[in-house]
């Protein structure tokens, strides 16, 4: 039988090993104590459940956050299908395909243009010599892009490429290039229109802005993102290429030549450079986009660890004025025709992205809310549909705010 001070001390030391952990004590909260409704969060199980049932995916983990606090944090499903059944636990690791490009790659860039080692407006060529310039049908060369056109996808790259599929490339690279030999592929292929005239999303960009940072920093992506984002907030489980230890805790994604990927990356060309590249490559938890959409809220900083400054925020949150027909911040979608995971609700001060593996992140500053779904939509042959899905989930969450003081009016 414990004694009244057992009763008194080991609650205490339980919350301060947790909050070391970087846990809130109290875990999950009632959604009311956050100024939601819980009746109203529970038709997300309904929905969820439908969707499973048309198969639509394997498993999904759904954590939604308001006000510094989990409100819903559930596991559904199964992780994998092959070879055999496992369900789907919240402390699994996902590959977030493109989720990367806000997270790791355009956070990485503006830590650079905060420290003075580069500017938005410089030319893409001034890193990149080979780029060429987009050609008019007289075969004149016109405007350089900038790298603010790379991060807004208005580059005039084309979406995406596959190097193996042309053989005089495959026979000169093999099967394995580096970050440098594909950005020089990349940066000769015929660009689609002027920069800053169209939108074209683009990976292609994205691996480019990953070959400046290696370039402006000594380190590539993986290296500079771990050492200046996650290991500052304490994201453990985040990282390229997850290293064997957490290795079992990763969610499966498609079977490839006869192989199922698991811990590797999915995208094929991020594969191609061996796991680490500018537009997909990230694997994560829930729990520490949790802390990243945490940072984002509190303007750059959490937990006594500052990322970016408030002013670097509000920028990359924030349609690009130069290219404002694109519906895109720096890194960040805010209203273009790929938003659809924000709903029909969220004010226009939100932002997110996706991934093609059908992860989801939605932040809305205005009322201190994100969140954050993950499925492994893709396994195991890539035939799993969530779009729509991602938008009804967003609705319900928005439409559970009860506290509206701080929720501006949509004009």
């Amino acid at each position: 039988m414990r004694s009244p001070i057992q009763k008194l001390v080991i609650p205490i030391l339980i919350g301060l090993l947790l909050s070391a952990c970087g846990l809130e004590s109290s875990g999950t909260v009632r959604p009311e104590e956050a100024g939601m409704s819980g009746k109203h969060l529970r038709l997300l199980d309904g929905i969820l459940e439908n969707a499973l049932s048309r198969k639509d995916f394997p498993g999904a983990v759904l954590l939604i956050g308001r006000k510094g606090k989990f409100v819903f944090r559930k596991a559904y499903g199964d992780c994998q299908w092959v070879p055999k059944r496992k369900p789907m636990e919240e402390a699994m690791v996902f590959d977030l395909a493109s989720i990367t490009k806000p997270v790791a790659t355009a956070t990485s860039f503006m830590i650079l243009v905060e420290e003075g080692k580069v500017s938005l407006d410089e030319k893409v060529k001034d890193y990149v010599p080979e780029f060429v310039p987009y050609m008019d049908a007289s075969g004149a060369p016109g405007e350089d892009a900038r790298i603010w056109h790379l991060l807004t996808h208005t580059s005039g790259l084309p979406p995406y490429t596959e190097p193996r599929g042309h053989a005089g490339v495959k026979q000169l690279f093999g099967e394995r290039l580096s970050t440098e030999q594909l950005v020089a592929y990349i940066a000769q292929l015929p660009k689609t229109d002027p920069p800053g005239t169209a939108i074209h999303y683009s990976c292609l960009g994205y691996i480019t802005l990953a070959h400046i940072i290696k370039k402006v920093s000594g380190r590539d992506v993986a290296q500079f993102s771990q050492e200046h984002i996650f290991r500052p907030l304490k994201m453990k489980h985040t990282s390229y290429c997850p290293p064997e230890k957490i290795r079992s805790l990763c969610v499966p994604t498609e079977i490839v030549d006869g192989k199922l990927l698991s811990g590797v990356v999915h995208d094929p060309l991020a594969r191609l450079q061996g796991g680490i590249s500018g537009n997909a490559g990230l694997f994560s938890t829930a729990d520490d986009l949790a802390v990243f959409a945490e940072m984002m809220l509190h303007n750059g900083s959490y937990k006594g660890s500052r990322i970016l400054s408030p002013l670097t925020v509000a920028r990359m949150t924030s349609v690009w004025p130069k290219a404002a027909f694109a519906g895109r911040g720096l890194g960040w979608d805010l209203d273009s025709s790929q938003s659809a995971n924000g709903g029909d609700l969220f004010g226009p001060s939100s932002y997110g992205h996706t991934g093609y593996t059908g992860t989801s992140i939605w932040i809305d500053p205005d009322t201190e809310t994100y969140v954050i779904f993950l499925t492994n939509r893709v396994h195991p042959d890539d035939k799993g549909a969530i779009s729509a899905l991602r938008s009804r989930v967003a609705n319900v969450v928005a439409a559970a705010i009860q506290d509206t003081k701080n929720v501006k009016a949509l004009r």
